[in-house]
């Protein structure tokens, strides 16, 4: 991890297209400016975590129910209890 100090005002270069800027520091907060292409993802690491445990769910849900959805259709061709 590369740790760097910084004032306001200030930034750093992520790779040649990323740049973030330190707009403002207070007691417990850092406020930041990222600029970047737009194809280039920038999310809250609380956020993406967030998003791949809610996958990681769906997922396991899927595969909970694959068996059913695999089951072969009653005589006739509709799936009846």
């Amino acid at each position: 991890m590369l740790i760097l100090t910084r004032r306001g005002g200030e930034g750093i270069m992520v790779g040649a297209d990323v740049e973030i800027t330190i707009l403002e520091v207070g007691e417990d907060h850092v406020r930041l400016g990222i600029s970047a292409p737009r194809d280039v993802r920038v999310l809250r690491k609380e956020l993406k975590e967030e998003v791949e445990r809610e996958n990681r769910l769906a997922a396991s849900s899927v595969a909970r129910r694959a068996p059913r959805l695999a089951a072969p259709l009653a005589p006739g061709g509709l799936d009846r209890p």
